[in-house]
């Protein structure tokens, strides 16, 4: 796995930015065979052979890009979703807000990722891959973890119940990756999308939850 360099490093938050943000944009209009780095040092206000001083290859530059986004995603992401909350939908719901806040604050890395994994996951690192894998676990301990079970039905198998939303969530999330495939991800109103998940929600709580929410 490519991490990052020194020179990079020492540079100041701001100029990094630039950097990493022009990077983002280029990858995600162009991909990796057709990104041009010298649109990328346009961009960024710099000059070729520094982007070379700090990544020796635009293979470097690409692979620490994925390790940047992964890392923002389990910072600025996972590690702010409450797990104190423990009915099942609103913590769903919450988990959502999140999410949204995160698409809004990180525009560029959100939608560089939605490249890789809609379009080029099979094609990255392993241990990028076991990265990501990793990351999936836990954000399903974090989104299904210490559930008041409680609240479902009397009537009905609450774990059961559990893991048809679990299929539920699995079936929606691969029909939006379809759905998203040959869209251009830096134009997706996500905010539809977002209401539509809510609305399924509320059906599934209608269905396996009691009336009235135990005091």
């Amino acid at each position: 796995m490519f991490g990052i360099t020194k020179p990079f490093k020492n540079l100041d938050f701001a100029k990094q930015k630039r950097i990493i943000n022009a990077a983002l944009k280029e990858f995600t209009d162009k991909g990796f065979e057709q990104a041009s780095t010298n649109q990328i040092v346009k961009d960024a206000g710099i000059g070729k052979g520094m982007l070379f001083y700090y990544f020796n290859s635009k293979k470097e530059l690409y692979y620490y890009l994925i390790d940047y986004c992964l890392e923002i995603t389990e910072q600025r992401y996972l590690e702010l979703i409450d797990t104190s909350e423990r009915d099942l939908f609103e913590r769903l719901k919450k988990i959502s807000n999140v999410k949204m806040e995160f698409l809004m604050k990180y525009p560029n890395a959100i939608n560089f990722l939605a490249t890789i994994f809609l379009q080029n996951f099979d094609q990255m690192d392993e241990e990028l891959i076991s990265r990501v894998e990793a990351l999936q676990v836990i954000g399903h301990t974090k989104i299904y973890g210490n559930l008041d079970y409680s609240m479902f039905r009397d009537d009905i198998d609450a774990e059961k119940a559990l893991k048809l939303v679990k299929w539920a969530f699995h079936g929606y999330e691969e029909e939006l990756k379809l759905r998203l495939r040959h869209q251009d991800v830096t134009s997706i109103d996500y905010g539809p999308y977002f209401d539509e998940f809510f609305n399924y929600l509320d059906i599934m709580r209608t269905c396996f939850y009691k009336k009235e929410r135990p005091k």
